[in-house]
């Protein structure tokens, strides 16, 4: 029976709903608040702490379809990736989680169920592996289940090995919780070689693990004892391309409808006919890790996941670059992506631009450097003596081309050579920090404190509640009382206080009781109860203690301001760059506010002040701040933004800020968005590749950064005026001199007329200003005699004239001024000795100025 890809997941979450599982979406690729993971690798992820008790949900039985990868550190497929059948960096693990409800036999069961009657599957192609010691799975397959004995094996520990370490025994870490596993291998059939689990030929193609059972049974403590789990729980996984590989007639991963699909694209794009080239093969998984892991969040950088993703980019468009591709094409198969994932899909749809521009501009870049770089690395291999190539040549193409090491050694590799990767570590000394898995939760549970009751929240309404205490902690151990001095960690049955959740940070406060006072300095989540964390202030305070528990309210009221100015935010974001625009990371402080989000270019001046408009906009029309309780589905119905990935549980609260915003939030929040008063924008500027980040500050705060800004203006501009007026300063002393420098020029070109030295001159451009010191000047230097100076600025004609004292009883300066100012559209006077004017028709000036000598002499 065939079934695509798409179908074949539908059906997974369909039969495992109707057999009472919660359908949980895929979370992201980017592990939530577990820094032991470098990716998501495993459906039991977004789970674990279900598993290990820290957190209650409202079901007890889950059913996903969560993407996962495997590109980096332990669990590192890359290098295998389309050279074998069914090596991936991405791929979908289908499970179904049971906290602490069914068991063994019910998980088998299902599992039986769904294979051999929704799906189909021959029973006699299906054999299965139990731990070696695991009388009850066997029990439950060949008596219950029908499986016939020569059909289950056993598997044990390793030879040489730790006891449980098996393939059939599953661990979360050195200690913690642990179990048997049961796997069902389906037979592809004699044709294919390869032997059964558990032979020397297992590790051949012919059976293929299709579904793995892990039963967490026991909690391991450190000296290696086994103590039953109260509640016994069950994870399973099942990889949807292998089964798709079943279901669609193939024997190979890379021969289902998704990646045909993809292969048939590349190849086209590229320009290549060959459908059975490997390197088609790579191009087809690794668009498809490198666009799920940038829907998530993640961009290309040159450490951790960004790295990660990176390497990954640039070996898809080396693969292109040998099949011939010309230019960028890595990006086009973006949408091909998102249609053939179908309803795994719909998230890519959303942001396909976004994606696609990430991996161009990567490409690009990449680009250039690639066709330098495979030269160097190709001339190297030409000239090697040996076999290893060296860590320095290998450093120096990261370096200097950024080709990772990986990528290196795919090209050494193909033409039978390796590289010296210890060399290589070497020389890379601290400039590079390679992205590595630390392992799966290495974390030592045991030690980490728990609490077994919940923590009720009162904050929504109050800042102030009447608690118990009903757990002390200090150094990771629980205590019965506390004394002043002692730095501890608080559970009270109920609190107003808000654990930091969401990106708003913890309340603090005070929890005073009739004999002391304990100082909250923080406050965080500790699975289902919420922690004080702080300082016991005075006097003393015990477990069972009736307390008063004393929010912050003055700060807690300026923290919900900014949260509730980080919502107004967001949407104004969406609406001047973009619906592309998603929240990647907020900080909510008293302080102020800090918001990341997805934007792969610097906002512009005119774009920050039109965010900053359009939010003070709806501040200002005071939208009342509304809190619904809803179902998750009836939130999306609503319109309401839930950051993707995020773990939510059935019934959410849904805040509206009228019709501008509409989002999943179950934070703090002023009333109404007048409250937030102003909002002021601080900074801008990226943090990643396609990541911006957004500071700013509300109310009281907004205020202080305008003045504060204000101050910064006034004392630029006093700055400024002061330096302008030192600037005209020297430039009135520059002219004056060059005032003088032109006198002396024009001094010898005047003449006698009746006996009297007479200068008449234009002097085009000069300032007006500058002709009175040029007219003293030219009297000292002539000592006795007659100046008429005409000058042309722009479109005005400025008039000057000097007489020396010893010829005013003659000829006066303003009379002399006044005839010439008439000719050009002006008039003027002055003193006998120095006079100015101006006119308005500068094309008359010559005339004007030629008629001074016949004035002169009729006057002499």
């Amino acid at each position: 029976m065939y079934m695509s890809t798409d179908e074949v997941r539908n059906a997974f979450l369909k039969f495992f709903e109707s057999k009472g599982h919660q359908i949980v979406d895929s979370s992201s690729l980017v592990p939530a608040n577990d820094p032991t993971l470098l990716f998501t690798n495993a459906g039991m992820n977004q789970f674990k702490d279900c598993f290990l008790g820290l957190e209650k949900r409202a079901y007890t039985r889950a059913t996903t379809a969560q993407r996962c990868v495997r590109a980096g550190g332990k669990h590192n497929d890359l290098e295998n990736v389309g050279f074998t059948a069914r090596h991936h960096t991405f791929f979908e693990m289908l499970g179904n989680f049971s906290f602490g409800d069914y068991f063994k036999e019910d998980a088998i069961a299902f599992a039986w169920e769904f294979l051999t009657e929704v799906l189909k599957l021959p029973k006699e192609r299906l054999l299965v592996t139990i731990y070696e010691t695991d009388d009850e799975a066997f029990e439950i397959w060949n008596k219950k289940v029908g499986v016939p004995a020569e059909s289950i094996i056993r598997i044990g520990d390793k030879k040489g090995g730790k006891p449980y370490e098996s393939d059939n025994f599953w661990q979360m870490g050195d200690t913690g919780p642990c179990g048997p596993c049961t796997e069902i291998f389906y037979d592809h059939g004699d044709h294919i070689w390869g032997g059964k689990p558990g032979t020397p030929e297992e590790d051949g193609d012919r059976f293929i693990e299709i579904w793995n059972n892990v039963f967490m049974q026991f909690n391991r403590h450190a000296d290696g004892t086994m103590e039953p789990l109260p509640k016994p729980s069950v994870d399973t996984g099942m990889g949807i391309e292998r089964i798709s590989a079943i279901m669609q007639g193939v024997h190979s991963n890379y021969e289902i409808d998704v990646f045909q699909a993809l292969i048939k694209a590349a190849a086209e794009v590229i320009g290549y006919e060959d459908l059975s080239n490997q390197s088609l093969r790579v191009i087809a998984d690794h668009i498809r890790s490198c666009s799920f892991l940038i829907v998530d969040g993640v961009m290309p950088s040159n450490e951790g996941r960004g790295y990660v993703l990176r390497r990954i980019i640039r070996r898809a468009v080396r693969h292109g670059n040998k099949l011939g591709a010309q230019g960028a094409f890595f990006h086009k198969l973006v949408g091909v992506l998102a249609e053939v994932m179908g309803s795994a899909g719909l998230e890519l749809k959303k942001q396909q631009a976004v994606v696609e521009k990430v991996l161009r501009i990567e490409e690009e870049n990449f680009g250039k450097t690639l066709e330098r770089g495979m030269a160097i690395l190709s001339d190297a291999l030409d000239n090697l003596e040996g076999k290893v190539l060296d860590g320095e040549t290998v450093f120096k193409l990261y370096d200097t081309y950024g080709f990772p090491a990986d990528l290196t050694n795919d090209v050494a590799r193909e033409r039978d050579f390796t590289i010296d990767e210890e060399g290589f570590e070497k020389a890379m000394e601290a400039q590079r920090q390679r992205a590595r898995e630390a392992g799966q939760f290495g974390t030592d549970y045991n030690a980490a404190i728990k609490v077994d009751t919940a923590s009720e929240f009162s904050g929504y309404n109050s800042t102030e509640s009447e608690s118990k205490v009903t757990d002390i902690f200090v150094d990771g151990q629980a205590v019965e009382s506390l004394s002043a001095g002692e730095k501890a960690i608080l559970v009270l049955d109920s609190t107003p206080f808000y654990a930091e959740s969401g990106g708003q940070c913890g309340d603090a406060g005070v929890i005073v009781t009739q004999a002391g006072q304990f100082k909250v300095e923080d406050t965080q989540k500790l699975g289902n109860a919420i922690a004080h964390h702080g300082e016991m202030l005075e006097g003393v305070l015990a477990k069972g203690d009736a307390v008063n528990a004393k929010v912050d309210a003055e700060r807690r009221q300026s923290i919900s301001l900014n949260h509730s100015a980080t919502h107004l935010l967001h949407a104004a974001l969406r609406k001047v760059l973009g619906d592309h625009v998603t929240q990647k990371g907020s900080l909510v402080k008293a302080e102020s506010l800090r918001f990341d989000f997805s934007h792969l270019e610097g906002m512009t001046a005119a774009e920050i002040k039109e965010v900053e408009r359009l939010v003070n906009t709806h501040v200002r029309q005071n939208h009342d701040i509304e809190t619904n309780v809803m179902d998750i589905d009836a939130a999306k119905e609503k319109g309401a933004m839930a950051l993707f990935g995020e773990k939510y549980d059935d019934e959410v609260r849904v805040l509206s800020m009228g019709d501008f915003s509409t989002e999943l939030c179950g934070g703090i929040h002023a009333n109404n968005t007048g409250d937030i008063g102003l909002f002021k924008i601080t900074s801008e500027g990226g943090i990643a590749a396609g990541i911006r980040r957004i500071e700013a500050v509300t109310g009281e705060a907004a205020l202080d950064a305008l003045d504060a800004q204000q101050e910064k203006y006034e004392d630029k501009l006093s700055e400024a005026a002061q330096k302008a007026k030192a600037l005209e300063k020297e430039i009135a002393q520059l002219k004056d001199k060059l005032a003088s420098q032109a006198s002396s020029n024009l001094s010898s070109q005047a003449k006698e007329i009746a006996g009297v030295k007479v200068l008449v001159a234009q002097l085009d451009g000069a300032d007006n200003k500058a002709l009175r010191g040029m007219v003293d000047e030219l009297k000292n230097q002539l000592g006795s005699g007659i100046i008429m100076l005409g000058n042309v600025a722009g479109d005005k004609v400025g008039l000057i004239a000097g007489v020396t004292k010893d010829l005013t009883g003659k000829v006066k300066a303003g009379e002399l001024v006044n005839m010439v100012a008439q000719q050009v559209g002006g008039k003027g006077g002055g003193r006998p000795d120095m006079a100015q004017a101006g006119g308005s028709d500068a094309a008359a000036l010559p005339a004007a100025l030629a008629s001074v000598d016949s004035w002169i002499e009729e006057r002499l």
